[in-house]
């Protein structure tokens, strides 16, 4: 019988194809799902989802064990890999489903989201206002099969080639202590 004291994160951060593939590899993390959160149509698609009407994010759900990595490791390296200073955008893609947003599963995560965000806001450490919104979580609907493990199934993929493999490079060179041997 596995014991694990598991919980879950959601973040927000643009494309849910690069989102997802910074955080598989992290030590710690179990399950990470693609898919769609924060918006009032029950279900949405993909297609959906794009024409910005859903008002759903493309999100991700990590499953973690807390006493592998902690949720602020999880936060860190969120904001290591995207923009959290423009709103509604990250590169090439705009639109309200490319949102900054942490979507909280407990009173702990939106502390420690709010804690992180002031942090990083008196540091100056993006020298611009972090517009990253916190929010509690609210139903998440996994997105279709072929966007699950889209990087690692795609990887000479033009778009996962260009945007996503330069930031990958990048996360595993300042955060290899931090990833699955």
């Amino acid at each position: 019988m596995d014991n694990k004291k598991m919980e879950t994160a959601i973040f927000a951060g643009g494309c849910f194809w690069c989102t997802e593939a910074f955080f598989t590899d992290l030590k710690g993390v179990e399950k990470v799902t693609s898919g769609y959160i924060g918006g009032k149509t029950e279900n949405p698609t993909y297609r959906e989802v794009c024409t910005g009407n859903t008002g759903h994010a493309e999100a991700i759900k990590i499953e973690f064990n807390p006493d592998e990595v902690a949720y602020e490791d999880l936060l860190e390296i969120f904001f290591a890999t995207h923009d959290p200073t423009t709103l509604n955008k990250q590169g090439a893609d705009v639109g309200t489903q490319y949102r900054s947003e942490i979507f909280y599963t407990s009173e702990a995560q939106k502390s420690a989201a709010e804690n992180f965000i002031k942090l990083l806001t008196d540091q100056h450490i993006y020298g611009k206002n972090i517009v990253t919104k916190v929010s509690k979580a609210s139903v998440f609907y996994p997105a279709e099969d072929y966007h699950q493990d889209y990087y690692a199934q795609n990887p000479n993929q033009p778009y996962c080639s260009a945007v996503i493999t330069p930031k990958l490079d990048k996360l595993k060179k300042n955060y290899k202590s931090k990833l699955k041997q």
